[in-house]
């Protein structure tokens, strides 16, 4: 290496004159977005090494493009509750396949809705996607608005700036319960997710919905109850995991058999697989006793059983979302988009005793 490149900072010029090619050539090869032989980009890689050149610098080729190239994936709370959750995860991995082949990496970003500034302020990023259940408002959108970053999200935060893929919340769980009670159930009974942050797990009353933070549980709820008795119980979960609904189904069912319900409608499918757990640690039988409906139909093996559950594929729902984000960036002014459940019989459900 000459002395004079010793002293300042290799460029993609000095390693396509080492390889003989033109600059847009040796571009080409870091890209991987143009037809170069494999002996030309062999011969550029090897220059590079030789010059210990890592490859453009990508601050300056976002400022070139006038793209950060990084998408903010905003999730609510812990990051934890997520990572446990396996529809979450799938959401996030089909969204993450999408923004893959965007070329666009993906910022998470845990949203405690209480930090100012928060973190998002000190991030370039070309769009900010709230992919998983969140609060009906968030202080984030007036950010994001003021600096005019596309927002695209599930349903929340609710507000004319953000595109949503939108799932008839209410109507589905109607029809989980409907399926209950055409099998001739009348005791029904209802676990939410938490319909605010850090309420522990506990009866609600139907009026609470109304200050619900959280506007898919809220709908769920309000399904739930245009098909059974308004007197039906509610049982609000501190967390949608297996251990808060344990806790919740033992609240419904550990009652004198004239007052325990006959079916349980459950807001997500791990909320449902700890009411089965909590039916099982009771000496009661699913369905005989009590049959169990879910929702989002995540694959759980450990269950050992078929949960009869609303069908909401979340690769696919984050394949939209990432679909959505990507006709924003290109300019485009799309529409919310709905994305269509449906009701999974399985062997969770049967006629009551």
């Amino acid at each position: 290496m000459s002395p004079s490149r010793q002293t300042r900072k290799v460029t993609l010029r000095d390693v396509a004159e080492l390889a003989g090619v033109s600059i847009s050539t040796a571009s080409l090869v870091f890209s991987g977005k143009g037809p170069v032989s494999a002996t030309t980009a062999e011969r550029v890689q090897a220059a590079a090494a030789e010059l210990a050149y890592a490859g453009p610098d990508p601050l300056a080729s976002s400022l070139r493009q006038g793209r950060a190239g990084t998408v903010a994936v905003i999730v609510e709370d812990r990051l934890l509750h997520a990572f446990r959750d396996p529809f979450a995860l799938a959401v996030l991995d089909g969204l993450a396949q999408e923004l893959d082949a965007m070329g666009t990496s993906m910022l998470l970003i845990a949203d405690h809705g209480d930090a100012q500034p928060h973190p998002l302020a000190a991030h370039a990023i070309d769009a900010a996607i709230f992919p998983l259940c969140g609060r009906t408002d968030s202080p984030l959108v007036s950010h994001l608005l003021a600096r005019r970053i596309p927002m695209i999200g599930a349903g929340a935060p609710l507000h004319d700036g953000v595109t949503h893929v939108l799932v008839d919340e209410r109507g589905a769980s109607a029809a989980a319960t409907q399926h209950l009670v055409d099998l001739g159930h009348t005791r029904l009974a209802h676990v939410l997710m938490p319909i605010g942050p850090g309420r522990p797990t506990h009866r609600i009353a139907v009026a609470e919905l109304e200050h619900a933070a959280y506007p898919d549980a809220r709908e769920r709820a309000r399904g739930f109850l245009d098909v059974a008795d308004p007197a039906s119980p509610l049982v609000e979960a501190e967390q949608p995991d297996v251990a808060a609904g344990e806790l919740a189904g033992r609240i419904l069912l550990d009652v004198a058999a004239d007052n325990r319900p006959t079916g349980v409608v459950a807001q997500s499918d791990l909320l449902a697989a700890g009411v089965i757990r909590a039916a099982e640690g009771l000496g009661l039988r699913v369905p005989e006793d009590v049959s169990v409906t879910g929702f989002d139909g995540v694959d759980l093996p450990w269950l050992d059983r078929q949960l009869t559950t609303i069908d909401q594929p979340g690769e696919a729902k984050g394949r939209l979302l990432g679909d959505l984000t990507r006709r924003a960036l290109a300019g485009e002014s799309p529409r919310s988009e709905p994305f269509d459940v449906s009701l999974r019989v399985g062997d969770t459900t049967s006629g009551p005793a």
